[in-house]
């Protein structure tokens, strides 16, 4: 009996040490899939940034709209130091002689209308010389103004007592419209008997500012060395050596505005207009080989070196943007050393 209930107690005591034997090894189960690494999914996103594009450039200075002669002024003085030609400045203003303008004369430094903006909303127009604006004034009791789809009967209403007006839109010209159920055939035949859209013609392009009125291709002018170099207040531009004689060369291709003699202190000049911002200028030549209106290309020979109105033989070279003197080493090419 003793030996019976000490066996018991035994297998008591294993069965208890292998439950918790069991519940531990359990908990290490649990506790080991708890700490096993988890990574969560990643979506990859892309962030929209602000665009980085350069802001628009600002529009080329734009020239007055009018400029009063001073004395000692010409019409060419006033053409070269606004970047115009002068027969140009002539006809905007109604001049017949170059020569015979005088000081305090107003002159006109844009073509006419041009000054003249956008139109205000609402109808309103600017005379483009008194700048006053011009408002449509309604007046009680007249027609009203329709588009061209509106119905013309809506705009009268008659009055009591009388026969409405007829309008064109009355009278039958043709059978009455016959519907036609919808099909492939009946759409393809309504198709061939609408009348086609006219063709819009295409509009030129209006020329800008970035279509290549700052981009010109210079090249040295004259085969000298350099003399003097190009300062605001003494020299506007740069006066290359040369014998009586030596070649001048157009610096860029354009088109001849001015061959003469009439700018005091520039001799026998010529002056090439390349586009609406660039003029190249060659003065102090023995003699003028090109004409006002010719066209000309970069390379050919347009004058001669010579010493007119200087002291010693040399080609006095400017380029003006809008009129204004810059210093052409900043254009032209580096020369071999």
């Amino acid at each position: 009996m003793a030996r019976r209930r000490a066996f018991c107690a035994f297998e008591r005591r294993q069965a208890v040490k292998l439950a918790r034997i069991f519940f531990a090894v359990l908990a290490c189960a649990s506790l080991a899939g708890c700490a096993a690494s988890y990574r969560a999914p990643v979506v990859e996103r892309t962030v929209a940034r602000p665009s980085t594009a350069k802001p628009a450039a600002p529009p080329a200075e734009q020239r007055p709209e009018s400029y009063t002669v001073k004395r000692g002024d010409t019409l060419y003085s006033i053409a070269l130091d606004n970047g115009l030609d002068y027969r140009e400045l002539a006809a905007w203003n109604n001049i017949s002689d170059p020569a015979a303008i005088k000081a305090g004369l107003v002159l006109r430094m844009r073509p006419p209308g041009q000054a003249v903006a956008a139109q205000p909303e609402g109808g309103a127009q600017v005379h483009p010389e008194a700048r006053v604006q011009v408002q449509p004034v309604t007046v009680p009791g007249s027609v009203e103004a329709r588009s061209l789809g509106a119905d013309p009967r809506a705009a009268v209403e008659p009055r009591a007592g009388t026969e409405p007006p007829r309008v064109a839109s009355d009278l039958k010209t043709g059978p009455k419209a016959m519907k036609l159920p919808y099909s492939e055939e009946n759409l393809a035949m309504l198709l061939r008997q609408a009348p086609a859209a006219p063709t819009p013609e295409p509009v030129p392009p209006q020329p800008s500012a970035e279509d290549g009125q700052d981009t010109v291709a210079w090249i040295w002018p004259a085969a000298g060395r350099v003399l003097a170099g190009f300062s605001e207040a003494t020299n506007k531009g740069v006066d290359i050596l040369g014998k009586i004689g030596d070649p001048v060369f157009a610096s860029a291709s354009g088109r001849v505005v001015y061959s003469g003699t009439g700018l005091r202190g520039y001799g026998k000049l010529v002056i090439i207009k390349h586009n609406q911002t660039y003029l190249s200028a060659y003065a102090h030549n023995s003699n003028l080989l090109v004409k006002e209106g010719q066209n000309v290309v970069r390379g050919q020979k347009i004058a001669e070196i010579g010493n007119t109105d200087s002291s010693q033989a040399k080609l006095h070279f400017e380029i003006r943007r809008l009129g204004k003197p810059v210093d052409p080493l900043k254009f032209l090419p580096d020369r071999p050393s």
